[in-house]
């Protein structure tokens, strides 16, 4: 599979993230699209989990992206 160099450089940032991976927030705020998020997930390269998480003394819902082992191996090959 080709990979973009977004797609990449996003693989890369989930990889720096570690086990727990990275807001679909703070992605959005280095630039990726939602779009692309979605095509990664599809293709198995990420995971995208809704969590409740405390802020500010209220709970709120993120989504928490996570690279798989699949998207590791796209990594090595690129």
């Amino acid at each position: 599979m080709k990979l973009s160099a977004e797609q990449l450089r996003a693989l890369r940032l989930l990889d720096d993230a570690g086990p727990r991976g990275a807001t679909e927030t703070l992605l959005a705020a280095h630039g990726f699209a939602v779009s692309l998020l979605v095509g990664l997930v599809r293709d198995g390269l990420a995971t995208a989990t809704p969590e409740m998480v405390p802020a500010g003394g209220q709970t709120i819902e993120v989504t928490r992206v996570r690279i798989t082992g699949t998207g590791r191996d796209a990594l090595d090959l690129a």
